[in-house]
């Protein structure tokens, strides 16, 4: 065990289930509306992420945390408020297949054969991908901006039109913009060419992560970048522990997390970008850490706040500078066709409109709760105070400590949820995306564990 580590507990265990359920449950009544109780769980949220990072606190993915968190999230989807725009037969069973999903997989993975944990993980993608088309298919036309100019993206890019100097037909929110940065669209598009709805294409980089999640729970390869030491002897792969068990626990929880239905419905982006980070993770974890530069610099090109990211990892030597640069440099390039297209659309949509933007009321984040309760706007630049000031911070943490890969996730995803909590606008999304990697953590922290019945 690494010198100053702190034994995992079933109690430390037991806390993180219960927190990650009250986070994600708080999500999924958050959309779409403000309260004040969702604003105070997604901030206790954060200091309890801040203060687990700090401390050095060891948690595991135990046996009961996870049946605890599959539970509680067939719970939540039963009692919580559910926003979708399915039909009444495809809404009945969706929740039926989200209810009984993590149940089975719950039952499944309380066993510790190997067989049982691969029928788990069978289960959770099967319901997934059951789910997916149930959304797709009983939800033809969500009202929502995202989906209309993702649709139309697509179409754009087919007929090798500019995007961003285009004015979208039938959208309920934002008439002439396209927010993202574009390999957004060019990603999700073929989910629209081949079957009619970018969505689907969203489904399967979701479906994707869970290949790069197997990845993460074995044993790292050559050159790994954790100094973490190498197990010497390993659990059962079908034991709590094992590596086996662990990819099907953490795929039932990503997939089964309370929400996942509107996430779904509204073609939320966010699944996109977790499936780039799980497959930068699984490639500098297996020793590859030039590969891991592609799908770094594709999940770049495709939202801009994960160029937040970038800093952590210039100073995280396993990855380090000059694979960082090289990300830089190859999303400039990515992004420069669009750039030379039209460089004042490109500007203004993906940077001076979001600036400018007005914000939305049921944001449930601090800047809303000073505007919508004390009727107080804050100043812009307060939000980028606190971003850069935490953003510094985690970069500094990272070069003196040079921990593992694990709790690097973790720091990249405190840095998310931070510019979340302080920002103008954020929902389920942006949230789903930090509670995700989270999860991911966890399971290629249990990998380079010496003992891994530690985590039993």
């Amino acid at each position: 065990m690494p010198a100053g580590a702190r034994p995992s507990s079933s109690p430390q265990a037991t806390v993180f289930a219960v927190a990650w359920l009250l986070f994600f449950t708080a999500l999924q009544w958050s959309v779409v509306r403000y309260r004040i109780p969702i604003v105070a769980a997604l901030s206790a949220g954060t200091v309890a992420l801040a203060l687990w990072q700090w401390r050095g606190w060891r948690v595991g993915l135990t046996r009961g945390a996870v049946v605890t968190m599959l539970a509680g999230s067939a719970l939540a989807t039963l009692a919580v408020p559910l926003f979708s725009y399915l039909g009444p037969t495809g809404l009945a069973i969706a929740t039926t297949l989200l209810v009984a999903g993590p149940l089975a997989c719950a039952g499944l993975l309380w066993a510790t054969s190997g067989g049982r944990a691969r029928a788990a993980e069978a289960v959770a993608v099967a319901t997934y991908a059951a789910c997916a088309a149930t959304a797709v298919l009983s939800s033809p036309r969500p009202r929502i901006d995202v989906w209309v100019t993702l649709q139309q993206a697509a179409d754009a890019l087919l007929e090798g039109r500019n995007f961003y100097a285009m004015t979208w037909t039938g959208s309920p929110g934002i008439q002439d913009a396209f927010t993202y940065l574009p390999w957004t669209a060019v990603l999700l598009a073929p989910g629209r060419w081949l079957l009619g709805d970018v969505r689907w294409a969203l489904a399967f980089w979701t479906l994707l992560c869970v290949g790069g999640v197997w990845l993460l729970g074995r044993r790292p390869g050559p050159g790994q970048a954790s100094p973490a030491p190498l197990p010497s002897t390993r659990a059962p792969v079908g034991a709590p522990g094992g590596w086996a068990w662990r990819a099907a626990a953490a795929t039932s929880v990503l997939l089964f997390a309370p929400g996942t239905l509107t996430q779904l419905d509204q073609a939320w982006t966010e699944p996109l970008l977790l499936a780039g980070l799980v497959a930068w993770a699984a490639l500098v974890h297996r020793g590859q850490g030039w590969w891991a530069v592609v799908p770094l610099a594709l999940a770049c090109a495709s939202k801009q706040h994960l160029a937040l990211l970038l800093p952590v990892l210039l100073v995280w030597r396993p990855f380090g500078w000059r694979r960082t640069l090289v990300t830089g440099a190859l999303t400039g390039v990515l992004l420069l066709p669009w750039v030379v297209a039209g460089p004042g659309d490109f500007v203004h949509d993906t940077i001076t409109l979001l600036l400018s933007f007005h914000p939305i009321r049921f944001a449930n984040t601090l800047y809303l709760l000073a505007l919508n309760t004390f009727g107080v706007t804050l100043p812009f630049y307060v939000t980028g105070v606190v971003v850069l000031g935490t953003l510094a911070a985690v970069t500094s943490t990272v070069w003196r400590r040079q921990p593992p890969m694990g709790p690097v996730l973790r720091w990249l995803a405190l840095v998310l949820l931070v510019a979340n909590l302080v920002n103008k606008q954020a929902f389920y999304n942006q949230f789903w995306l930090v509670g995700s990697l989270v999860v991911v953590s966890l399971v290629v922290e249990a990998a380079q564990e010496p003992d891994a019945s530690a985590f039993r």
